[in-house]
C-alpha cells in the first residue's frame, strides 16, 4: 500500500517564494518611488518643453522684431535718395546700401520687372515664397515670414516702399531682407540640451526623496507588520511605540488598545478554562471513590441476579452495566484532563503494528467481525497501549454505528516530509454527513443523540469522548485523524503516524 504524495506538497509549498517575489515587486515601498520618480519625470519634461517653447518664442520675437524694424528704418532712409522709376542700376545701388546698413544681410530690391540683389552669388527664389510677395504687394506695412531652406532656418522680412506725399501710396517698389536663423536655433537647441541634462538629476534626487520618504511612512508599518504577526503567532504582549500624533501613531495605538482588549480577553478565557478543567478533574477524582464502591455493589448485584425475581434480576444488570459506563466515563474525564493539562508522556518503544492491531481486537473479541488487510513487518516506534486505544475506539465506532463488513488496512506511506503509518478503519453503514464529520472529534459530540447503548461497549464509546481521545493520542505520536467518506458508502476514519524507529527522534 505504498504511494508517493511529495509532489503535491512541494508545489504547494513553492508558492511561498512566489508571494514573496510579488510583495517584492508590487511592493508599497516599489510603488511610492516608483509613484514619485513618475511624478519628477512628468514635471521635468513638462518644465523642458515649457521653457523651450517659452525661450524659442522669445529668441524668435526678438529677432523677428529687430529685423522688422531694422528693415523698415533702413529702408525709409535709403529710399528717400531713389529716383522712380529707377533702373537696373540704380535698383542694385539701392539693395546694396540696404544691405550695408543691416549688417550685411542678403536684400532683394523688386520694381515691377527689375529684380537687384545685393548678393549676385545668393539664392533668394527658394527663400522669397509667392505668399509672401503677395502679401508685400497688397499691404501697407512690413511682412515676415520663417522659411527653412537647405534644411536651414530663415528670416524674410518684406515691405514695399510708399511715397512720401503722406498718403501712403505704393510706388511699386518692394524690398525683401533675408536673415540666417541658425545662431537663434542653436541657442535655443543649447538651451534645450541644458534643460534636458537637468532631467537625470532631478529624478535621481526624486528616488532618493521616495526611498527616505518611504523609509519614513514604512518603518512604523513594517514595525506594526512584525507585531501584529507576532500578535497572530500568540504573543499577545506584542505592542508598538507610539510616536507622534498624525495617522499612523493613531494606527498604533488603535492597535496597542486591541491588544490589550484581547490579552485581557485571553487571560479571562484561560482563567475560565483553567478553572473548567480543574472542576472536571476534581469531579472526576472525587467521583473515583465512590464509584468504587458502587461497581463492588453492582459486581455482587450481578454475581446474584440469577437467584434474584426477574425483575430485580433485570434492575441489578442495569445498574451494573450503568455503573461501569460511568466508570468509563470517569476514566476518559481524567485522561481528557491529563492531556489538557500536559501531563500525558508516552512510553514509547518499537512496536510491530500489525501484531498491535490483531492484538487490540482480539481482545475484545471482534476479530471474526473483522476484515484485516495489514502489511506484516511494519514497525514504528509508538506507545503501544496509546495505539491500542486508538483502534478500540475507531474499530468500535464503525461496528456500533456502521454496517459490515467493517475492514482495517495498515500499510506505509511516503510524503514530501517523510514516511508514514496509515491505519485506515472503513465500513459499509449510513456514513456520516458532512457537518457531523466536521465535528465528529469534538467532545461528547454524538452524530446521533438517540442511538441506543449497549452493556459492551469499550474504549468509553457512547460518551461522545472516544473519537476525541484517540485524536489527543495520534498528536501525542506527532499524526492526526481524519475521517472522510468510503468509495462505496459508509464512513473511513485513517489513522497518520510519522514511521519513526528506533534512533530516531520520537514525538
Amino acid at each position: 500500500m505504498r504511494r508517493t504524495e511529495g509532489a503535491g506538497r512541494a508545489g504547494r509549498g513553492a508558492t511561498a517564494p512566489i508571494r514573496r517575489s510579488r510583495r517584492l515587486v508590487g511592493g508599497l515601498r516599489t510603488r511610492l518611488v516608483v509613484t514619485f520618480v513618475v511624478v519628477a519625470l512628468i514635471s521635468a519634461v513638462t518644465a523642458t518643453a515649457l521653457a523651450y517653447r517659452d525661450a524659442r518664442t522669445a529668441v524668435l520675437q526678438r529677432t523677428q522684431d529687430a529685423a522688422v524694424n531694422d528693415v523698415r528704418s533702413r529702408v525709409t532712409a535709403v529710399a528717400a535718395d531713389l529716383d522712380l522709376p529707377p533702373d537696373q542700376r540704380s535698383l542694385a545701388r539701392f539693395a546694396a546700401k540696404v544691405s550695408d546698413g543691416l549688417g550685411a544681410r542678403i536684400v532683394v530690391a523688386r520694381y515691377q520687372d527689375l529684380v537687384a540683389v545685393s548678393d549676385a552669388l545668393a539664392d533668394t527664389e527658394g527663400r522669397i515664397t509667392a505668399g509672401l510677395r503677395a502679401a508685400v504687394r497688397a499691404g501697407d506695412g512690413a511682412r515676415f515670414q520663417r522659411v527653412t531652406w537647405r534644411g536651414e532656418p530663415y528670416l524674410v522680412v518684406g515691405m514695399p516702399v510708399t511715397y512720401a506725399d503722406g498718403d501712403h501710396r505704393f510706388s511699386g517698389l518692394e524690398v525683401f531682407a533675408i536673415t540666417d536663423l541658425r545662431a537663434e536655433r542653436d541657442d535655443t537647441a543649447a538651451l534645450l540640451d541644458s534643460v534636458r541634462a537637468g532631467i537625470l538629476p532631478v529624478v535621481m534626487l526624486a528616488a532618493v526623496l521616495a526611498l527616505l520618504a518611504a523609509g519614513t511612512v514604512l518603518r512604523p508599518v513594517r514595525k506594526l507588520g512584525r507585531a501584529t504577526r507576532g500578535l497572530a503567532e500568540g504573543d499577545l504582549g506584542s505592542r508598538v511605540a507610539v510616536r507622534g500624533h498624525d495617522e499612523l501613531a493613531d494606527l498604533a495605538r488603535t492597535f496597542n488598545e486591541t491588544a490589550d482588549a484581547l490579552q485581557a480577553s485571553d487571560a479571562r478565557l484561560r482563567e475560565q478554562e483553567a478553572k473548567a478543567r480543574r472542576f472536571v478533574a476534581d469531579v472526576s477524582h472525587e467521583l473515583r471513590t465512590p464509584l468504587a464502591a458502587m461497581t463492588m455493589v453492582a459486581t455482587v448485584l450481578e454475581e446474584d441476579a440469577d437467584q434474584l425475581p426477574p425483575d430485580a434480576a433485570r434492575a441489578a444488570r442495569t445498574v451494573g452495566a450503568e455503573t461501569a459506563r460511568l466508570s468509563r466515563l470517569v476514566e476518559d474525564l481524567m485522561e481528557i484532563s491529563r492531556f489538557d493539562a500536559n501531563a500525558v508522556r508516552p512510553n514509547a518503544s518499537e512496536t510491530d503494528l500489525a501484531d498491535t492491531v490483531r492484538a487490540s481486537l482480539g481482545l475484545r473479541g471482534w476479530t471474526d467481525r473483522v476484515e484485516l488487510h495489514l502489511d506484516e513487518g511494519v514497525r514504528a516506534v509508538v506507545d503501544r497501549r496509546r495505539i491500542d486505544v486508538i483502534v478500540a475506539n475507531l474499530v468500535g465506532n464503525a461496528l456500533r454505528h456502521g454496517a459490515p463488513p467493517v475492514t482495517v488496512t495498515l500499510g506505509t506511506t511516503v510524503l514530501a516530509d517523510g514516511e508514514w503509518v496509515t491505519v485506515e478503519v472503513a465500513d459499509h453503514g449510513p456514513g456520516l454527513p458532512p457537518e457531523a464529520r466536521e465535528r465528529v472529534f469534538d467532545r461528547f459530540y454524538k452524530a446521533d443523540a438517540a442511538r441506543t447503548r449497549r452493556a459492551d461497549d469499550t474504549g468509553g464509546r457512547g460518551s461522545g469522548l472516544g473519537t476525541a481521545i484517540a485524536l489527543e493520542n495520534a498528536r501525542l505520536h506527532g499524526g492526526t485523524i481524519d475521517v472522510a467518506a468510503g468509495a462505496r458508502g459508509g464512513a473511513v476514519f485513517t489513522l497518520r503516524l510519522p514511521l519513526r524507529r528506533t534512533g530516531e527522534e520520537t514525538a
